[in-house]
């Protein structure tokens, strides 16, 4: 166990294949005094934190609501997206020789610091390239923004009002880095054809009875999409179909991350951060999860793992990349708020 001494929030292994026995951590506190209330908005700050067995680095910000690491070829350096709660981006690269993050690039890419960048995304998680791809980003205006990174340059190249509130999540369909898809708290899950004039979502599901907070477009099976939601379930959608889920799993306490499985062998295994109710793993039938076109075969999932050992929202958390063998369980970090702790497991 590690304390973050800031809540935490946000935990992402690295992908690179000469860094996975690296991730980061990001951390969000909210600064509460006398003077913030009486000169204006509210103030935030947060840390980075690089970790391999012990902490290597920490790096000051604004507090972090979320990170993801680019999936890039193993000839270029393993490349970090941060964002943060004055509305900025943050690029920084892995120096393997010097062992620790290097910004390269920032964009604020909202009007008023008092807006927040919620979530962020790569286009290219299923073709890892030499490029950046595209981000996509949430802010708390209800806007979405799409950038086309560098490594030393950020650029907006759309933005639009996506939802009525807080669209806590944004992610790209990793199959047809065209789509992207989009929940927040006006209880809508949307989809978007960047081609398109984005005024008009491609469809709307308005079927959810609370907030939506995470989208993982799977990296193996095309068409399937699991979605988490403050009503404490995931749900599988087939998006050729994006108003019926194909199943429903009730998880408790509210849904903040899901992550599948990095590899193809455990494609149907699904890792959930459930708010009040601890961190499990899904496991979903593997014949039923291939076969998308039967679409009056139910999913069902049951919980084969489950880790209570933190005592406070339970946010965020991923697998390691590192490579298992079938008989192997694979490295999981997460971490948690208020109690501000990061821990090692694994399923």
């Amino acid at each position: 166990m590690f304390d973050t001494i800031f809540p935490a929030d946000s935990v992402e292994f690295c992908p690179h294949p000469d860094a996975t026995n690296i991730f980061v951590c990001g951390t969000y506190h909210l600064i509460e005094s006398e003077e913030a209330v009486r000169t204006g908005p509210q103030k935030r700050n947060g840390q980075c934190l690089d970790k391999y067995s012990e902490k290597i680095q920490t790096i000051d910000y604004p507090a972090l609501p979320d990170m993801k690491w680019c999936h890039r070829s193993a000839a270029s350096k393993a490349t970090l997206g941060v964002a943060n709660s004055e509305g900025e981006i943050h690029l920084l690269e892995w120096d393997s020789k010097e062992s620790r993050l290097e910004e390269t690039a920032r964009k604020r890419i909202v009007g008023s610091p008092e807006t927040l960048c919620l979530s962020l995304d790569w286009s290219n998680r299923r073709n890892p390239t030499s490029d950046l791809g595209k981000l996509v980003v949430s802010c708390s205006d209800g806007d979405l923004v799409l950038l086309h990174p560098t490594t030393s340059s950020i650029v907006v190249t759309d933005k639009w009002t996506a939802h009525e509130y807080e669209p806590w999540i944004a992610a790209w369909n990793y199959w047809n880095t065209n789509t992207i898809y989009s929940g927040g708290d006006d209880f809508k899950l949307k989809g978007w054809d960047i081609r398109t004039d984005l005024r008009d979502p491609m469809f709307v599901n308005k079927r959810f009875d609370a907030g939506i907070t995470t989208i993982q477009s799977h990296p193996y099976i095309e068409h399937l999409l699991a979605v988490g939601s403050y009503d404490s379930s995931v749900k599988l959608f087939d998006m050729r179909k994006p108003l019926q889920p194909l199943s429903q799993t009730e998880i408790g306490g509210g849904a903040w991350r899901v992550k599948w499985h990095p590899s193809a062998t455990r494609k149907s295994d699904l890792l959930v951060a459930c708010m009040h109710d601890g961190f499990k793993v899904l496991r979903f039938n593997e014949l039923a999860i291939e076969t998308l076109e039967d679409m009056s075969s139910p999913l069902p999932a049951s919980i084969v793992q489950r880790f209570d050992e933190h005592q406070s929202l339970a946010y965020g958390v991923d697998w390691s990349f590192a490579p298992s063998s079938n008989d192997q369980k694979t490295a999981i970090a997460s971490c948690s708020f208020y109690d501000h702790k990061l821990q090692f497991w694994s399923g």
